[in-house]
C-alpha cells in the first residue's frame, strides 16, 4: 500500500498516524520467495520535522515461512521489526543514489509501505533457520529427510590417502 505524503508537507510539525495492511502475501528475498503469515497491520507515525524532512517510525509484526537450512521443511519465523527512517523530500533521486540512500520505497511523494517493510526484513533475516536444534537434514545421496526416516545409503567417507590402494582393489575386483 502506498501512503501519499503531500498532506504532511503542507506545514511543519504536522503528524499523522497510519495503520496499514500489507498487500504482499509473499516477499521476494535473495534466497527465495517467502510466504507471509500472521500479518498484522503496520503501525506508522509520520511527522513533518522541518524543511520537508519527514520522520517515520513504527512497527511491523508478521511471520515468514522460511525453509529449514538443513532439511528444507518450512519453518514459521516471527518478526517484530521497529521501523525508523528519515525522508528528506528535498533530495532528488540522483542525490539519494549518490548519497547511497536509494530508498526504493519512496517514489515521488508516495511511501510504499510494502517495500519499506521488505527492506527492513532484509536487514533482520536470520543467517540460518532450523526447524529444531537437532535437525538431521537430508541425505545427500537419496534426498530422504533424516528426521523422519533412515536410508540405506553408504555414508562412509574413505580416507583420501587410501585412494591409491582402493584403485588397486577396484582393478582386481571380480565382476
Amino acid at each position: 500500500m502506498r501512503i501519499n505524503l503531500t498532506e504532511l508537507l503542507t506545514r511543519e510539525g504536522k503528524a499523522k498516524d497510519y495503520s496499514v495492511q500489507l498487500e504482499e502475501s509473499c516477499f521476494d528475498m535473495p534466497e527465495g520467495v517467502y510466504e507471509a503469515v500472521d500479518v498484522r497491520p503496520v503501525i506508522l507515525h509520520i511527522e513533518h520535522a522541518s524543511n520537508r524532512v519527514l520522520h517515520v517510525s513504527g512497527r511491523a509484526e508478521l511471520a515468514l515461512m522460511i525453509p529449514c537450512s538443513r532439511c528444507l521443511e518450512p519453518v514459521k519465523v516471527p518478526f517484530s521489526i521497529p521501523l525508523e527512517s528519515v525522508l528528506d523530500m528535498n533530495m532528488t533521486e540522483e542525490e539519494r543514489i549518490a548519497d547511497l540512500n536509494e530508498q526504493s520505497y519512496l517514489q515521488g511523494y508516495n511511501l510504499d509501505v510494502d517495500q519499506f517493510v521488505r527492506s527492513e526484513l532484509l536487514l533482520n533475516l536470520p543467517m540460518k533457520v532450523l526447524c529444531r536444534e537437532d535437525c538431521r537434514g537430508i541425505c545427500n545421496r537419496c534426498g530422504a529427510n533424516l528426521n523422519y526416516e533412515t536410508c540405506g545409503c553408504d555414508r562412509s567417507s574413505p580416507d583420501p590417502r587410501m585412494s591409491v590402494i582402493q584403485d588397486i582393489f577396484k582393478q582386481f575386483k571380480e565382476v
